[in-house]
C-alpha cells in the first residue's frame, strides 16, 4: 500500500497558483467568447438597423419622387388646359369680332337706299313660308316710322308675292304698336292674322342663322383644319 506524501507549503502554493492561472485563463477565454458573441450580435443588429433605415430612406425618396413627378404632371396638365382655354377664348373673340363687324355693316345697310328692297324681299319670304291668306308684319319702330304708312310698300310686297306664288290672294297689314326689339336692327317678323305662327326674318336672326351655317368654313379659313377632327361636314 502506497503512502500519501503530504504536500509542503510551497507545493500547495504552486498548486494554488496553477489552479488560479487555469481559472484566469478560462475566464479570459470565456470573456473573449462573450465579447466575440456580443460583437457579432452588435454587427447583426447594426446591419439590420442600417438596412431598415436605408429601406425607409429609399421608400421615402421613392414616394417623394413619385409625388414630385405627379405634381409635375398636374402642373403640366394645368398649364396645357389654361393654354388651350386661352386659345379657345382668342378664337371665340376673333369670331365674335367678325360677327360684330357683320352686325355693324347691317346697321349701315339699313340706312342705305337698298334696304327698302331688302325689307320687301324679307317680308315676301316670310309670307311664302306661311302661305296664309292674311298676314301681319312687324317692323322695328324706326322702320315703321319710315315705311309703315307707305301704302306703296304694301303694294310692292303683294305684287312680289303674287309674282312668286301664282293664283293666291293675300292681305297684308303692318302692326302699328308691336315693334321688334331694338337689337333686331331691321327686317321683319311675319305672322298669321291671329299671331299663332310666325317667321322671324329680322336682320339679327338672319345674321345668327348665317353665322351658324358659315361658322365651320370661317373657322377653317382663319384657324386651319383641326388636328383632332377626323370628319368634316
Amino acid at each position: 500500500m502506497s503512502m500519501i506524501t503530504a504536500l509542503t507549503p510551497n507545493q500547495v502554493n504552486d498548486e494554488l497558483n496553477k489552479m488560479q492561472a487555469f481559472i484566469r485563463k478560462e475566464a479570459e477565454e470565456k470573456a473573449k467568447e462573450i465579447q466575440l458573441k456580443a460583437d457579432q450580435e452588435y454587427e447583426i443588429k447594426k446591419t439590420g438597423i442600417v438596412r431598415a433605415e436605408t429601406s425607409a430612406i429609399d421608400s421615402n425618396f421613392s414616394a417623394r419622387r413619385k409625388k414630385i413627378t405627379l405634381q409635375q404632371q398636374i402642373t403640366k396638365s394645368t398649364i396645357s388646359n389654361k393654354m388651350r382655354l386661352k386659345a379657345l377664348n382668342c378664337r371665340e373673340e376673333s369670331l365674335n369680332d367678325i360677327f360684330d363687324e357683320a352686325k355693324s355693316r347691317l346697321s349701315e345697310l339699313v340706312s342705305t337706299g337698298k334696304y327698302r328692297d331688302i325689307l320687301v324681299a324679307l317680308v315676301v319670304e316670310g309670307m311664302i313660308k306661311l302661305l296664309e291668306p292674311a298676314v301681319v308684319v312687324r317692323l322695328t319702330e324706326k322702320d315703321y316710322k319710315k315705311f309703315g304708312k307707305d301704302s306703296k310698300l304694301i303694294d310692292d310686297i303683294v305684287k312680289s308675292y303674287k309674282d312668286t306664288v301664282k293664283g293666291r290672294d293675300i292681305e297684308v297689314s303692318i302692326a302699328e304698336d308691336n315693334f321688334l326689339q331694338e337689337n333686331a336692327i331691321g327686317g321683319c317678323i311675319v305672322s298669321d292674322s291671329e299671331g299663332r305662327i310666325e317667321v322671324n326674318n329680322s336682320l339679327t336672326e338672319r345674321l345668327h342663322i348665317l353665322s351658324q351655317e358659315a361658322l365651320p368654313a370661317i373657322r377653317l379659313e382663319i384657324f386651319g383644319p383641326s388636328k383632332t377632327r377626323k370628319f368634316f361636314d
